[in-house]
């Protein structure tokens, strides 16, 4: 449960950013549209390599 503690006096719209970083960094919703469709295994191994090689080119870019 995410608890966002308010001080008196504190403006809501503040408190509400708050409540929605946290929320955010949960990544419930990520999780949430993910789960939504199902990807094959296959499918899942591709993107995990692909996404290695993109970062093994940006990491060879900044040495």
């Amino acid at each position: 449960m995410i608890v966002v503690p308010v001080k008196e006096g504190e403006n809501i719209e503040k408190a509400l950013k708050k409540f929605k970083r946290k929320f955010e960094k949960t990544g419930i919703v990520k999780e949430l549209r993910r789960r939504q469709q199902f990807d094959k295994p296959s499918v899942t191994n591709r993107l995990k390599k692909e996404h290695a090689v993109y970062v093994q080119k940006l990491q060879e870019v900044e040495d």
